[in-house]
């Protein structure tokens, strides 16, 4: 009861303070009297202090809302306006676009600024501007705002009707008053009481205690780690270290000949001999265990030398013994790619696409992909949608709020499509296309960023799709050729090299179809255009792409006659001024096709009413010789492991190691999969 004695008085505090704090009035005036009555004070100066300090902040707010100075406005503002009520309440949101309107006009109420006089109403929107552009931007779609994003365009909002409310006599009133309530109410909820700390503090340091136990463990295992990898690399320093000496040594022995040659004395095949002895002493792994310094002939020029260069060329892997990797548990893969944490997700999508562009081409990589489609990684195959895994969709993971979990699900379908085989699986699910398109056009903007490496590699994503014919014509009718003229319209956008090459090609694929040419009739001005003017790009490699498209396009009567309208021809041959004889030759096909009389009705048109795309002629040309893993999958990673963690095939080895499976039976089942495609999808 001593050691109670010593903190009751802290203690009496801090209950009263947290009953206070929930609205239990009557509690508090009952726990008040009690405590007097026996003798318990409880202090009430900080109270008193803590009230004092929440109104002087109040009033200087109000002082700083009536002079216009928005700048100590919103410091102040900032610090006593808990964090927490800033970012979510939406009525301290609200308010705050109505303050800022009224310190935006300030000027011109108080008559310290006209239209002419720009000055200080310059400013101040030009600081409206600003908040309206980040985090004003919330609430661009809500009618009650909408009309006051035009406020810092408008050259006398006195006189205009959408404003005039702004300069009434009971507008600021009014908004002071809603200041006022709301500042009484935010202050005194400002900070919650000591003993929600407490609690809070206990349950965090027992789970830490927990945590810290696991971390231990973990750390003690990487120390044992990281000792077996430090004496091992010592061994290798020792052993370099020996060889550098020994080469020292020898270095300088043949300096002294070389000047003993100068002065007429000749080094004997002996000490050449000798000297050989000593270099490949210990290196007959490197040039071979049966080799023998004794047996060679080392009078002969170029003979030591040869031996030296072939001892350090790197042994070559026989791509037919390179190890299969070990086998996953796909169940508890997609279980945390449904479930897990962000940055789980991230690491689980990038050592998946690890998988495949770091593999070695030939079985080590097929037996990967193969893997992934007979476990359905990207749920493509439709046979499998009552599997336990059924609710979980690949798809799902361009939704998240995650930036590094949309660009690396973008990034392990551009691998995925990179292969034929890849392309084959994705076919399996048209539909999924369509998805990806409306990720392609809104994946950014709905999470108000701009990710341009998730658009580079869902972009090139669609261009490998499109080699196939099914997924041209869910492309199309998509109306993608309309997003990718419009995109490549925007030369303020600043495409990649990346984007604009994929852009460009895709493009030219679409158009090959007799729908792509219907298409691009539709907007026929747009699109000759855009592609007039790509001519003149300084990307000389996007042209092949340009002249295709242009040749395709031009079989549809209706984009053919536009181009006459807009002297496309003309356009053309001044274009081919100082230009290469291949190019040249590619622009003369393209104006006597502009020139032809062919009406679209045969073969190659795209204007008849009546054409399908069933009457196009030509097979799939999708094929393995269109099988290649760019650098760019893996370029510029943006998140890296920390000391503790682990990532690529160390992090799937670790957490998500499955039963050794029967290669031969996966790679049947693949091929009885594949040998169904067409008739599940044509």
């Amino acid at each position: 009861m001593a050691d109670l004695a010593i903190f009751e008085t802290e203690i009496n505090t801090l209950v009263k303070e947290y009953l206070s704090y929930i609205g239990l009035d009557t509690t508090v005036q009952a726990f008040q009297l009690e405590c007097n009555e026996k003798g318990k004070s409880i202090p009430t100066h900080n109270e008193v202090l803590q009230d004092a300090a929440k109104l002087t902040a109040q009033n200087n707010l109000l002082l700083e809302f009536d002079s216009g100075e928005s700048l100590n406005f919103w410091r102040l503002w900032e610090e006593n306006v808990p964090f927490e009520i800033r970012s979510k309440d939406q009525t301290c949101q609200r308010l705050e676009f109505y303050i800022q309107i009224h310190f935006a006009v300030y000027p011109i109420r108080t008559g310290s600024a006209t239209v002419q006089t720009n000055g200080r109403l310059q400013n101040t929107m030009t600081l409206f501007k600003q908040y309206l552009e980040t985090k004003g931007s919330d609430l661009s779609q809500t009618t009650e705002f909408l009309p006051f994003y035009a406020l810092p365009f408008v050259p006398n909002p006195m006189q205009h009707p959408s404003f005039k409310e702004l300069f009434s006599t009971y507008w600021i009133p009014e908004l002071r008053g809603r200041v006022d309530k709301f500042l009484s109410a935010a202050l005194s909820s400002s900070e919650p009481p000591a003993l929600i700390a407490l609690v809070k503090n206990r349950k965090r340091l027992s789970m830490s205690e927990s945590t810290s136990e696991k971390t231990a463990k973990s750390l003690q295992q990487n120390l044992l780690q990281a000792e077996k990898r430090s004496s091992a690399y010592m061994k290798r320093f020792n052993k370099l270290q020996a060889d550098y000496h020994t080469l020292i040594s020898i270095t300088a022995e043949l300096v002294d000949s070389l000047e003993q040659t100068v002065h007429g004395r000749m080094v004997t095949v002996e000490y050449l001999q000798k000297v050989c002895a000593r270099l490949f002493s210990g290196r007959s792994a490197a040039v071979g265990s049966s080799f023998n310094t004794t047996s060679v002939d080392f009078t002969r020029p170029g003979t030591a030398s040869s031996i030296l260069r072939a001892s350090i060329i790197p042994e070559r892997i026989d791509k037919s013994e390179s190890t299969l990797l070990p086998s996953l548990d796909y169940s508890k893969i997609k279980y945390h790619l449904q479930t897990g944490p962000d940055r789980t997700k991230a690491f689980l999508l990038q050592a998946l696409r690890w998988r495949l562009t770091r593999s070695s081409p030939g079985e080590q990589r097929d037996t990967v992909l193969l893997a992934y489609i007979d476990n359905d990684l990207f749920n493509c195959n439709p046979q499998n949608s009552s599997s336990s895994f059924g609710t979980f969709n690949m798809l799902s993971l361009f939704d998240s709020s995650n930036a590094a979990v949309r660009q690396y699900v973008a990034r392990l379908y551009n691998a995925l499509s990179s292969l034929q085989q890849g392309r084959a699986y994705l076919c399996l699910d048209p539909e999924a296309v369509g998805r990806l398109q409306e990720y392609l056009w809104k994946g950014n903007h709905q999470h108000n960023t701009i990710d341009p490496i998730f658009e580079e590699h869902l972009l090139g994503c669609l261009q490998k799709l499109s080699l196939r014919r099914l997924l041209q014509t869910v492309m199309i009718k998509g109306d993608l050729i309309r997003w990718l003229v419009s995109t490549l319209a925007d030369r303020n956008i600043g495409l990649s090299d990346y984007m604009l090459e994929y852009a460009v090609a895709l493009l030219m694929n679409l158009c090959l179809r007799k729908s792509g040419k219907r298409k691009c009739g539709e907007n026929a001005t747009q699109v000759l255009k855009v592609l007039s003017d790509l001519l003149s790009h300084e990307n000389m490699d996007i042209r092949p792409y340009i002249n295709g498209a242009l040749y395709s396009v031009l079989s549809n009567p209706v984009v053919k006659e536009e181009a006459h309208v807009m002297g496309l021809e003309e356009i053309l041959r001044e274009f081919m001024e100082g230009e290469q004889e291949e190019f040249r030759r590619q622009i003369e096909f393209i104006i006597k096709q502009l020139n032809s009389d062919d009406d679209g009705s045969s073969g190659g048109g795209g204007g008849g009413v009546g054409d399908e795309d069933s009457d196009d002629d030509g097979n799939e040309d999708d094929d393995e010789d269109q099988d290649a893993m760019e650098a760019d999958l893996d370029k510029d990673e943006i998140i890296q492991p920390l000391p503790s963690e682990v990532s690529g095939e160390e992090f799937l080895c670790s957490e998500y190691l499955g039963i050794m499976t029967n290669i031969g039976m996966v790679r049947s089942t693949y091929y009885i999969l594949l040998s169904n495609i067409h008739s599940v999808v044509w």
